[in-house]
């Protein structure tokens, strides 16, 4: 698990380079919120986070899977991410600030980028408090 990475994955990447092409300018990782969310847009009052679909469990898709091997410590281990998942969410969204959960899935390829890219900024133009985006794949 030491290999895996937190910061800059490829699915954040991408869509901070669609979302810069927009016109769109945002904190990276930012300390000064709770969560350190993958993208904060100031202006509009927004955190973004891009979360792996096997490590914050997408529900219904097909890129949930569990490991066969040490089942109890997975369950535990993915568990705790989707608690604290919430707990950050609760904690922004009583801060004041708007929540967008973007899933990799939804990134894969070309057409769901600008898909999930066009919803997220109609979402920013809202009013709206929080939005979920990702393709459900079922298995």
């Amino acid at each position: 698990m030491a290999g895996i990475r937190g910061r800059n994955t490829k699915p954040e990447v991408v869509l901070r380079r669609v979302l810069h092409a927009r016109g769109y300018r945002f904190r990276l990782h930012s300390t000064r919120v709770p969560g350190k969310p993958d993208i904060l847009l100031s202006k509009y009052n927004a955190a973004v986070f891009v979360h792996g679909c096997f490590w914050h469990r997408h529900p219904g898709c097909k890129y949930t899977t569990t490991p066969s091997t040490r089942r109890e410590f997975w369950q535990n281990k993915f568990t705790a991410n989707v608690s604290r998942d919430e707990a950050v969410q609760d904690a922004l969204k009583a801060g004041g600030w708007r929540v967008a959960i973007v899933w990799e899935c939804s990134l894969r390829h070309a057409s769901q980028i600008e898909s999930a890219t066009d919803q997220l900024s109609n979402w920013l133009k809202s009013k709206a408090v929080e939005i979920e985006i990702g393709e459900l794949t079922i298995n």
